[in-house]
């Protein structure tokens, strides 16, 4: 079988800078290996994902539970691996990705109380890795992001970009509850986390993308 590298990370936590950074990185250093970003918006698989985003179920995260959510996104990763990448893994492929299971256990998990969660975690990696047959990742990183400076970098991506917040990026109270829970679920799972911030202050991009390699480096042998 191949090897599985997962960057995780809240919404506005530099996550999409930072995996940029390490394959180009990677890419240079003359590493085989394939990128998978998650969800896949271009693709069918994910109507679903895009009409509970935009609010077409309601425009509170909450209105559609974590158990029903949670289905939208594992779908779209069961199409990528079984029509993309499946024959790969299991010929002993190394990938990166963007996102995956684990965005379930911050986003959706975030949405269930906290006593409910740990039942919760089992629910999710059985569905996705013992029922539908996802690989299980052999690293993640988490990019720890303070939601106070979350919020303001997703601020600034928007005005940078021309484009509107999703549903999730633009409750305050959701993003709080998702880095709380991200932050639970590595101590459970035992993902690596990268803090991001350091003594209230982002730290610089630079200094962050030298230990999430470092980390990749060490799974990589």
């Amino acid at each position: 079988m191949g090897k599985l590298i997962v960057i995780e990370g809240t919404d506005g936590s530099g996550k999409s800078t930072q995996f940029d950074l390490l394959t180009r990185r990677l890419e240079a250093e003359g590493l085989s290996f394939r990128r998978l970003r998650f969800p896949r918006y271009d693709q069918p698989s994910s109507v679903l994902i895009r009409m509970y985003l935009g609010g077409d179920f309601g425009a509170d995260p909450d209105a559609v539970n974590a158990y029903a959510a949670s289905t939208f996104y594992a779908v779209d990763r069961y199409a990528s691996f079984v029509q993309d990448w499946q024959r790969d893994y299991q010929a002993g492929g190394l990938f990166l990705s963007d996102r995956y299971t684990t965005s379930n256990a911050v986003h959706q998990g975030g949405k269930v109380p906290p006593q409910e969660r740990e039942a919760f975690f089992r629910w999710l990696y059985d569905l996705e890795y013992d029922r539908m047959g996802l690989p299980k990742p052999d690293l993640v990183v988490l990019l720890d992001m303070p939601t106070d400076l979350s919020q303001r970098l997703l601020r600034h991506r928007e005005a940078d970009t021309h484009t509107s917040a999703d549903i999730h990026e633009q409750d305050a109270a959701y993003l709080s509850r998702c880095r709380e829970t991200a932050r639970e679920a590595a101590g459970h799972y035992g993902w690596a986390v990268v803090s991001c911030a350091r003594d209230g202050q982002l730290r610089p991009v630079e200094d962050i993308h030298q230990e999430v390699y470092a980390l990749v480096r060490a799974a990589l042998g």
